[in-house]
């Protein structure tokens, strides 16, 4: 036997590889192995099994994973004892050598006990040999997903340990490279570059070792804004006088004196984000394209003369620009070690993707979002090329329109390289070089034939298999339908297909290079297929350019079991297998040539059934959308359900994909604001702004504030087109909401006001309340707070004349803070009792977290810190618990004033900083602010005048962007007189 879960999760008896029916057995056999040999409690596993709401039948459920599991187990030869059942819950029992983690912890405890270098790394190096990629890849659970950071922290450590002693033992030739990519993973660790910094001077790579403190200097003023510590500094000047006793290693005889981190604990530097891999899957029949990949390879190569930073892959449609770019981009991965950027542009499809809108996604792939995202698609481009400036990145662009479409997407750094697919010449593109792609060869059109259809059939047919091949034009696409053709029906002789395709009228004039040659070919197969496929095609073509889950064709030929015809057109290459997403689905897409087909073959539909199947898929997604909501912490901002309809699929499998509602909101991101987009196009107005508010509550976790923004403009419009007051006030309530998060307060005061008086004349009284509610945090952050104790009090009477409690909660706590701001303490005291019991009747664990928050302002006032501490503490447990940012930051904030309040300026400043972080990626600008200030005072206090002056002046910088003129005078230096 053989598991593992230092990589994906692996398990092997007698040989073959386990079956785990489904992703909750593979789950369970994940938190056993983690605790390998010790007992894992029910407890732990429900929590496994479930990241948001646990049903009452959880243990059965966990119960019947667990037999599942060991019969899985048993079927492959393992013996069912080998799950024991304990008292409380389970346990597996393995030796070292049958899972990987044992052996690893078994080499780093022998390393431990070694008392020469040699043996230390020797044994540190059989550790990190049984690693296999990141721990646990493709298990989706937030318990196991923290087991997994804490494992893959262990490997960083021993890494870091080994390159350490290994160093140490002058193999600093030997470590460079490894440094070098370590470096790169963790950019702000001090310990590897110094290291690093080492290894190249005793190498005589004096000048190497200068950059790279001058590097990691600029990184840390830049970003954090502040030095390299002390060790580093020094080592610095000791490069700087060529110091000859750095170059003699600690002698070979005794072990290290100084260790990055000792053996089994984790490191201390914050996990990075990984490089960012985006090529699409390999096509496992690419074939041939040798001198072009040559080409490629040549211009890419970056020691090389004919180096060019750009490059345009041309050619007709189907010839196989595509396949070629990623095969091409996947042999050269190890020349961009910071990844690989891949965006599709739709440049021939009927709506060409905006600039600006793919620079959003590419940022958020660099980890900048909400509000940081610039506007306008200037500025995002100038962030992307910085962002780019000393990365080694490679860009694919595929099927780019024209150059104005490419121009913006393209990086300014002599590290990075960019790959384009495109149908016409991109003349107006600086420097790009050019390579004309053209179809395959005879012999590579009859290599990549006969590796679908397969040897023995094309060696019992040759002459039948050349005359295919030669209707075909040897044009990549045709052959992939015709071999498709082929390989879904194994008894048909190659003659039968020949025949077909050398009478003209059948096998149609698309076997040429152009459009028109395409399009007959998809009508080729079209012809072959039932007629229910070709009515899917045709109804899949009108829902975008978006990858799919294979549910959908369910409701759009309304019938249970559509997989089948599914199959069917995966089978006939109309429909794409591209990938498996995070929750396991498959997802489909049609290529951009066969969905404008399918688009013409769905004009022929009758109308009214058109419709209703458009209607029957927005519907489909507006009841997963909401019930992967319910999943989620609890929002306010989603009002009652309007009077669209809404369509379930079997319970089995909305239970299957909402299991981790944000791995699916996630999965469907692209796809849901694509929905918006279709039902506002077909005059879907009801389904259009429900869709679009149904996902607010996810976007309000993610801090998707582009997402958000998108999705209600569209559904706007068509609730205004079509005077749905109702969706309009929701929809204007979201927007007011989103302008509060990025300080457009005037905007947020017109948007909130609009739906309020909507609310109004339409009889809503909840989602008038709601508005109010929202009008008085702008009129308390701006200061008018007898104005926003009013509204408080206006808001709160009508949620409990509904009897909303939910709502009533949420105002009891404003109103606790409203007292708290005017100094009416015993007031404050009672409302906060009154919100924190409520959320807990509602067991709403996050509305007790926000109010627990809130609470600690009194405790503090009150002289009391450590109630207040204690407040914080829990409160920041349950919002890191349920992966809150936002909420988490809001708290550790708090945690910084109250420790500053005791001029603790140890245990205050790094809480203020975190916060100050998680602020600035969500582009929350006011409350980065206060943080920086915080930080400053504390400093001045300390009399370290040069830090409190630098945090200020973030501080201010971030006033003046906000336009605060208050806060701006009070820390504006003083004038000259």
């Amino acid at each position: 036997m053989r598991f593992g879960v230092l990589g994906p999760l692996h398990a092997q008896v007698t040989g073959r590889e386990v079956r785990l029916d489904g992703p909750r057995r593979a789950k369970m056999l994940a938190a056993l192995l983690v605790d390998a040999n010790h007992l894992v409690t029910m407890e732990r596993l429900v929590a496994v099994m479930w990241d948001g709401k646990v049903p009452a039948t959880a243990v059965r459920q966990v119960q019947d994973a667990v037999s599942g599991l060991r019969g899985n187990l048993a079927e492959s030869g393992a013996p069912r004892s080998l799950i024991s059942t304990r008292r409380g819950g389970y346990q597996i029992n393995l030796a070292p050598d049958q899972l990987d983690l044992l052996e690893f912890e078994h080499e780093r405890d022998r390393a431990e006990r070694q008392n020469a270098p040699f043996e230390t790394a020797a044994a540190l190096r059989r550790a990190l040999a049984c690693w296999r990629g990141n721990a646990l890849v493709g298990v989706s659970s937030r318990v196991l997903e923290s087991d997994a950071a804490r494992l893959n922290e262990k490997r960083a450590a021993t890494r870091k340990l080994c390159l350490s002693v290994e160093l140490d033992l002058g193999r600093h030739r030997e470590v460079i490279e490894e440094l070098t990519a370590l470096l790169r993973e963790y950019p702000y660790d001090e310990h590897v570059a110094e290291h690093l910094m080492v290894a190249l001077y005793r190498c005589r790579r004096q000048s190497e070792a200068l950059q790279v403190y001058e590097r990691l200097r600029r990184k840390l003023a830049g970003e954090l804004g502040v030095d390299p510590a002390a060790p580093l500094r020094a080592l610095h000047q000791r490069i700087l006088v060529a110091d000859p006793s750095l170059l003699s290693p600690v002698p070979a005889s005794g072990a290290p004196d100084t260790r990055p981190e000792g053996i089994g604990t984790a490191a201390t530097t914050p996990l990075m984000a990984m490089p960012v891999r985006q090529l699409p899957l390999h096509i496992p029949d690419f074939v041939g394209r040798a001198d072009a990949l040559a080409q490629v390879a040549r211009l890419l190569d970056g020691s090389g003369v004919d180096r060019t930073p750009v490059i345009v892959v041309v050619g007709g449609p189907g010839v196989g620009k595509s396949c070629l770019v990623t095969h091409a981009a996947r042999l050269a991965s190890d020349s961009f070690p910071d990844g690989q950027l891949y965006l599709n542009l739709a440049g021939t499809s009927d709506a060409p993707r905006d600039p600006a809108l793919m620079l959003a996604e590419t940022l958020r792939a660099f980890g900048v979002a909400g509000s940081a995202i610039p506007n306008g698609v200037s500025e995002r481009a100038a962030l992307y090329r910085s962002l780019l400036a000393d990365r080694r990145m490679l860009v694919v662009l595929d099927d780019a329109g024209h150059a104005d479409q490419v121009l913006p997407l393209l990086p300014g750094a002599d590290g990075c390289a960019v790959l384009i697919t495109s149908r016409t010449l991109l003349t107006h593109l600086p420097g790009a070089r050019h390579i004309d792609l053209d179809v395959l060869s005879p012999a590579e059109a009859q290599e990549m034939f006969t590796g679908i259809v397969g040897q023995r059939r094309v060696e019992q047919e040759p002459a039948e298999a050349d005359a295919i091949l030669d209707c075909c034009g040897n044009l990549p696409l045709a052959i992939r339908i015709a071999s498709a053709k082929l390989t879904g029906r194994p008894a048909w002789p190659l003659r039968v297909l020949r025949e077909r395709i050398e009478d003209e009228s059948r096998r149609l004039a698309e076997l040429r290079i152009g459009d028109l040659s395409v399009r007959a070919s998809v009508e080729l197969s079209l012809r072959l297929l039932p007629a229910d496929a070709v009515r899917a095609l045709g109804l899949l073509g009108l829902l975008g350019a978006h990858t799919l889950p294979g549910w959908i064709v369910g409701p759009l030929l309304d019938r249970p079991d559509a997989d089948e015809v599914l199959d069917t057109l995966v089978d006939a290459s109309l429909v794409r297998l591209t990938a498996t997403d995070a929750i396991g689905q498959p997802r489909y897409r049609l290529h951009d040539l066969i969905r404008t087909c399918a688009v013409e073959v769905a004009a022929r539909l009758p109308a009214a059934d058109t419709r209703e199947a458009m209607v029957r898929v927005l519907s489909t997604w507006l009841d997963l959308a909401g019930r992967a909501t319910d999943r989620l912490p609890a929002g306010l901002l989603v009002g009652e359900p309007g009077s669209a309809p809404r369509r379930s699929l079997p319970d089995t499998l909305v239970d299957r994909l909402t299991a981790d509602p944000v791995g699916w909101f996630d999965a469907e991101r692209h796809t849901l604001l694509g929905a918006v987009k279709l039902a506002a196009d077909w005059g879907l107005d009801e389904l259009a702004w429900e869709l679009a508010a149904g996902t607010v509550t996810y976007y309000d976790h993610r801090c998707l504030y582009q997402d958000w923004e998108h999705g209600h403009r569209l559904a706007l419009d068509a609730a205004e087109t079509a005077g749905n007051a109702r969706g309009t006030s929701v929809l204007l309530r979201g927007l007011g909401q989103l302008h509060i998060y990025q300080d457009e307060y005037d905007e947020a005061n017109r948007a909130l006001e609009s739906s309020a008086k909507l609310c109004k004349d339409t009889g809503d009284r909840r989602g008038e309340a709601l508005s109010v509610a929202m009008l008085s945090t702008i009129s308390r952050v701006q200061g008018r707070y007898g104005e926003a104790a009013d509204r408080v009090a206006q808001a709160l009477a009508t949620a409990v004349a509904e009897g909303d409690r939910h709502l009533e909660a949420q105002l009891s706590c404003s109103m606790a803070v409203m007292q708290l701001m005017h100094g009416e303490l015993d007031a404050a005291e009672a409302w906060f009792d009154k919100a924190l019991r409520q959320a807990e009747a509602l067991d709403d664990a996050h509305r007790m977290a926000v109010v627990l928050r809130r609470y600690s302002r009194l405790h503090h006032q009150r002289g009391n810190p450590d109630e207040a501490l204690r407040c914080l503490r829990q409160a920041l447990a349950t919002f890191q618990e349920i992966a809150d940012e936002r909420c988490a930051a809001y708290t550790l904030l708090e945690v910084g004033r109250v420790y500053a309040g005791r001029h603790d300026r140890d245990r205050a400043g790094p809480a203020l900083e975190r916060a100050a972080d998680i602020f600035h990626r969500h582009g929350d600008r006011h409350d980065e602010a206060a943080c920086w200030q915080l930080i400053g005072d504390l400093d001045a206090t300390a009399g370290a005048l040069d830090l409190a002056g630098r945090h200020h002046e973030r501080a201010l910088q971030l006033w003046q962007a906000i336009g605060d003129m208050d806060r701006m005078k009070a820390l504006a230096p003083p004038s000259s007189p």
